[in-house]
């Protein structure tokens, strides 16, 4: 995770309510996951996802950087699904 400051968006906060997935989860995810798919062309920051695994459950983090702020904002937060996911969670399937 580059920033230790984190901006959450009201949609992440529903989606990470919804799915019972903690702040403390995410940072994990950001500290220690896999950044499995890069988002260059996204405005206002380019943002990527995030892979991690939180007692042995995939959590994808979407994220981006503000290099100006030095935050990290967290667009949304979810548990892949397996159907549309390869059995790695890193790859999506039918691409």
């Amino acid at each position: 995770m580059p920033f230790d400051n984190l901006v959450l968006r009201v949609h992440a906060i529903r989606r990470m309510f919804s799915r019972s997935i903690g702040l403390q989860e995410v940072k994990r995810v950001l500290k220690s996951g896999k950044k499995i798919e890069t988002y260059p062309s996204d405005k206002p920051f380019p943002s990527y996802l995030m892979l991690g695994f939180i007692d042995h459950k995939a959590i994808h983090v979407v994220a981006a950087d503000d290099n100006e702020t030095k935050q990290t904002i967290i667009i949304t937060v979810y548990e892949p699904d397996p159907q549309k996911w390869d059995n790695k969670f890193e790859k999506r399937r039918g691409i």
